[in-house]
């Protein structure tokens, strides 16, 4: 019965670390603002880069300058037929923003509620007399007694 519960707890502790790599990378891969989108438009990238490989004998590098660095305004004004091949490009979403905030916590707080203090039991620095006037008296005029 030991060494079952054993293996579940370090079952368990793997899907944890699993998990937490998986949304990890999630989070990662939507920080650079890769999309579902463009993961299915990979092939059409390679396509294309196939494509300059052979017609224009361009390696990796080059195509990817003339088509997301500083040599795309050149080649789109040069090959305007290719228009609708750079189109259905990925990574083309540009000026987006986004975030995403997801936590899991997977513990209890039990050691920090017991080192939670009472606050009754807490000193305070600053003392109040008691007014003399009646409007006082009623507690409409009262400050705060704790902080």
């Amino acid at each position: 019965m030991l060494l079952h519960s054993i293996v579940i707890s370090v079952i368990f502790v793997s899907m944890v670390k699993l998990f937490s790599i998986l949304m990890s990378s999630l989070m990662l891969i939507q920080s650079f603002g890769i999309t579902f989108g463009d993961i299915v438009q990979l092939d059409e990238f390679m396509e294309h880069a196939n494509f300059h490989a052979e017609k224009y004998g361009d390696n990796l590098l080059v195509f990817i300058s003339k088509h997301y660095g500083e040599l795309k305004e050149q080649h789109s004004n040069d090959h305007k037929e290719e228009k609708r091949d750079h189109e259905n490009l990925p990574f083309q979403n540009n000026g987006h923003c986004t975030s995403s905030s997801f936590a899991i916590v997977f513990s209890t707080f039990s050691s920090e509620l017991k080192s939670l203090q009472n606050l009754e039991d807490k000193v305070t620095n600053f003392y109040y007399p008691l007014p003399s006037s009646s409007l006082h008296s009623t507690g409409t005029f009262q400050p705060p007694r704790f902080v």
